[in-house]
């Protein structure tokens, strides 16, 4: 029965490591309390965040020489929006926009790649992280609270 509760706890944190959204949507559908919830997705996406600030520039040449090696091109549309993003709104527009556009390995790997100092990356993570914490928690536990008849089937 421990285990169980543990398994829950543990994969919220492992899913908000990956994917932010997964974190919410896991710790209340298994019926976790809002502030747990918020807690592990919140420390899942600043663990990857921590990691991936650090080794981020060893990790883009690598996929930098994945795509040659598959003769992809390094600068897709993709990119391009990513680097306007950057010009136009700095660290704040890439934090901003990782825990739901982007996941939170890919945005600190952009910040780092773009020039962010970890200090920098790290800061704004962690308020975004908060924010889409905090509002995707509720709006995931809001909408399994409504009565619509395709949700209980």
């Amino acid at each position: 029965m421990v285990a169980a509760e543990i398994l829950k706890y543990v994969s919220v944190f492992l899913l908000s490591m990956v994917k932010f959204f997964g974190g919410p949507l896991a710790g209340v559908s298994m019926g976790l309390p809002f502030g747990a919830t918020l807690a592990l997705t919140v420390a899942g996406m600043m663990t990857s965040v921590f990691i991936f600030s650090g080794i981020g520039t060893l990790f883009s040449k690598w996929y930098a020489q994945q795509q040659r090696q598959k003769q992809k091109p390094i600068f897709t549309k993709k990119n391009r929006r990513i680097v306007r993003v950057w010009q136009r709104f700095g660290m704040g527009g890439i934090a901003f926009l990782t825990p739901i556009l982007l996941t939170p390995i890919i945005g600190t790997v952009v910040a780092t790649v773009l020039g962010a100092p970890q200090r920098h990356i790290l800061v704004h993570m962690l308020w975004s992280a908060v924010f889409w914490g905090i509002a995707l928690t509720l709006l995931v536990s809001q909408v399994g609270n409504l009565n619509l008849p395709f949700l209980h089937r």
